[in-house]
């Protein structure tokens, strides 16, 4: 016969039994459902990072199969650093960097407002919404026409200003990367805008007024308050901006596929052109290796500056 100690104790191990038993079912029915996700997240996201690393040191053409893998080492990087065409696509995609500032600053701009000088706030916001979430080929091709060399609107309307020899736009060698970057700005401006109308709204309207009675102007406020207190709001926009023109893509492929004479090349479409066009896996994937680099080192960049100049 147990003693009351006894069957206490009893008590307090069939308890944590049963309540431990508990939580290895709970957990078992959680991992049951996140596995759909994390098997998904491993096979398309971690296994292709994988073997894009591996390969990166290989020379490889996937047609010739497995046994045509000739392991290079660091052979592809090496190469790369003679390889004019990849050097320009670099050149490109850091001169596309100076689209990221130009569309931030006018989508604050409009941000400002829209949100404090205008009627029909709504209507302004679907409207220059619409070009970000339009379809890529649509917008190409609507650019193609505004870009036309001879009777395209923009030409036209320029030498009805008095300009006899206008811009070959996307035919031009000097003008294709500034064609598409103008594309790039005025398809990113409304998804800016409508995160900085967001910043905007959280900033207390109490700090606009005490500046009132302090008597700041327009100016004043927008510089000691609204800007300021955007910062966590640009920074946001700018990582994100700065990533996302290293991911450049499908405006190239439509509209000049990197023409003319490799003037658009960016990263992205050289990598594309190396792996599936000329069939050289091992030597596209340092080229991913590499991209992988540069936006790393340039986000690591903005996160260690951002101490100077975001306020939270």
């Amino acid at each position: 016969m147990e003693t009351p100690s006894q069957a206490a104790v009893s008590a307090g191990l069939k308890k944590r039994t049963k309540s431990s038993s508990l939580a290895s079912g709970e957990n078992l029915a959680g991992w049951l459902f996140v596995s759909p996700m994390l098997i998904g997240v491993f096979v398309l996201v971690l296994l292709p990072i994988l073997a894009t690393i591996v390969l990166s040191f290989a020379d490889w053409n996937f047609v010739q199969g497995w046994d045509g893998i000739d392991w290079v080492g660091f052979g592809n990087f090496e190469k790369l650093l003679h390889d004019d065409q990849f050097i320009r696509s670099v050149r490109n995609n850091f001169l596309f960097l100076f689209a990221v500032p130009i569309y931030m600053f006018i989508s604050m701009v409009l941000a400002v407002i829209i949100d404090r000088h205008v009627y029909m706030k709504a209507y302004f916001k679907v409207a220059y919404f619409m070009p970000y979430i339009s379809s890529i080929v649509a917008v190409a091709i609507v650019w193609q026409v505004l870009f036309q060399p001879s009777y395209g609107p923009i030409n036209q309307l320029l030498k009805s200003l008095g300009i006899d020899n206008p811009p070959m736009w996307i035919a031009d060698p000097k003008f294709a990367l500034i064609s598409i970057m103008m594309i790039v700005v005025w398809t990113s401006i409304g998804f800016n805008m409508i995160i900085y109308i967001a910043g905007l709204q959280s900033i207390p309207k109490d700090l606009y007024e005490a500046a009132d009675i302090d008597g700041a102007g327009g100016w004043t406020k927008f510089t000691r308050i609204t800007f300021p207190l955007l910062s966590p709001t640009s920074f946001f926009l700018l990582v994100t901006g700065v990533i996302s023109t290293f991911k450049v893509f499908d405006i190239i492929a439509v509209m000049t596929q990197g023409g003319p004479i490799g003037s658009t090349s960016l990263m992205v479409w050289y990598l594309y052109d190396t792996a599936f066009v000329n069939l050289k896996v091992g030597y596209a994937s340092s080229i991913a290796a590499v991209l992988f680099l540069f936006v790393l080192a340039i986000t690591v960049g903005q996160w260690a500056a951002q101490k100077r100049w975001v306020n939270y």
